[in-house]
């Protein structure tokens, strides 16, 4: 265990009691944990507000990986709070969202749970004093949704506008590619996928609906990327396919490569040059913005 995880699960350990998390002389955050954002028990989110802070820049959205079927916020709770300590006048919200089962699917519930969190979120905002413009970020199937929710028009999503930018962990960005049906879980994608008995647009494919580079135009978000250069499970093939489309259509992006497989994005020292690539990503965005 390294100093630095130590610090931080002592500070977590005594920012839950005090319901306050100190992560250094500038970064305090008062903590909400499982904060309900929907009637459904998976629904939950915890929330981390600055403390003290006149300005806040805006909100991260944290979503986590596991196949859309496994995993909870609680993968993500250290490299947020890794986040946090970068980044000390953003909100931060680690949510949980409905799983898909054997009797239940990933679409459209999932991109749905997104967009209650963040109408949660938004409603939240006047009483947090910030804007409500929303950072995504996920990894592996999280990173898929944050994407999908980001590019995808086609769901009755309120708040997709409101996406500033997408940070994509190893995520599979094209799922009608080759390289992805040798995804080890594919057979329940692509029974899981999509509930076809919702209304679609009958023009639009099942195959399309849940696919993130079919929808990248020209106002999608900015992107910045992250994969493995061993990654087994998202190969870096989808790197580049995910890239192609975004220079196709002009939106701003940027793509990095680690040394390591699919789990090795958050540690040492990949997971500071990733937080540094975002601030770096995000100041980018502002500076065009007040242009």
């Amino acid at each position: 265990m390294t100093f630095l995880y130590f610090l931080l699960i002592c500070s977590l350990w005594i920012g839950c009691k005090e319901k306050t998390v100190h992560l250094g002389e500038n970064a305090s955050f008062n903590v909400e944990e499982n904060v309900s954002y929907g009637n459904d028990a998976q629904q939950k989110l915890d929330l981390y507000t600055p403390d003290n802070r006149d300005t806040i820049k805006g909100i991260f959205v944290i979503i986590h990986g596991g196949g859309w079927k496994g995993g909870d916020k609680t993968n993500l709770t250290f490299f947020t709070l890794s986040m946090m300590k970068k980044f000390p006048d953003y909100v931060f919200a680690n949510m949980d969202y409905r799983l898909a089962t054997d009797h239940s699917f990933i679409l459209p519930d999932q991109t749905h749970d997104i967009d209650s969190a963040l109408d949660f979120l938004v409603k939240k905002s006047a009483e947090m004093k910030c804007k409500p413009e929303f950072i995504l970020l996920g990894n592996s199937a999280g990173a898929h949704l944050s994407m999908l929710y980001g590019y995808n028009s086609i769901f009755d999503d309120k708040h997709r506008t409101k996406v500033k930018a997408i940070v994509n962990i190893v995520g599979p960005a094209d799922l009608n590619s080759s390289d992805f049906r040798k995804y080890f879980d594919y057979s329940f994608v692509e029974k899981h996928m999509i509930d076809s008995s919702k209304p679609t647009p009958t023009d639009i494919t099942n195959t399309d609906i849940p696919n993130p580079v079919f929808w990248i135009c020209e106002t999608s978000p900015p992107t910045i990327s992250y994969y493995g250069n061993r990654d087994q499970v998202i190969p870096l093939s989808q790197m580049k396919k995910l890239d192609s489309v975004l220079i196709q259509n002009k939106v701003k992006y940027e793509t990095y490569e680690f040394n390591g497989g699919h789990l090795d994005w958050d540690k040492a020292p990949n997971d500071q040059f990733l937080i540094n690539k975002i601030d770096a990503f995000l100041k980018k965005i502002d500076k065009k913005q007040t242009l």
